[in-house]
């Protein structure tokens, strides 16, 4: 039963990445369309500030569906998530939030900011803390190995 499981997973993984690869290059391809339009349909060569933020908005999304791809890649291959890279997915879609955003009342902002700190928080966090890595075979041992050996 575990075997069926463990192959089940896998099969929803790997087509997790196939519909996140679709689903990127269409993005990809229509922002590739909106910054043709924009740059060529009414005034050739200028945007318009609503025009660039959209542009921005469906940048940020390409890199948050990259950073999942990146994501769930790393778990496919090591069966481990990096906190650190879903931590930075999260600060990407709160980014373009803030930059889609048009009008918010006060508790929202607030809101908005509060999150942008504990994510921050938390990634510094995590960074500074380090994951621990397992040492290649071939590396010598530690200085304190060495002195319990003797």
């Amino acid at each position: 039963m575990r075997r069926f499981v463990e192959w089940f997973e896998r099969i929803v993984y790997i087509t997790l990445i196939a519909f996140l690869v679709v689903l990127l290059t269409f993005t990809l391809l229509e922002l590739g369309w909106l910054l043709v339009i924009g740059l060529f349909e009414d005034s050739i060569y200028r945007l318009e500030s609503h025009e660039l933020f959209n542009l921005f908005g469906y940048f940020l999304l390409i890199l948050i569906g990259l950073e999942l791809l990146e994501t769930i890649k790393a778990y496919l291959s090591r069966r481990e998530f990096h906190v650190e890279i879903i931590i930075l997915v999260a600060i990407i879609a709160i980014a373009r939030k803030v930059i889609l955003i048009s009008t918010a009342t006060p508790g929202e902002l607030i809101g908005i900011a509060l999150i942008i700190i504990a994510l921050c928080s938390g990634y510094y966090l995590v960074h500074r803390a380090g994951l621990p890595r397992s040492l290649p075979p071939e590396d010598p041992p530690s200085a304190l190995e060495s002195r319990e050996e003797e």
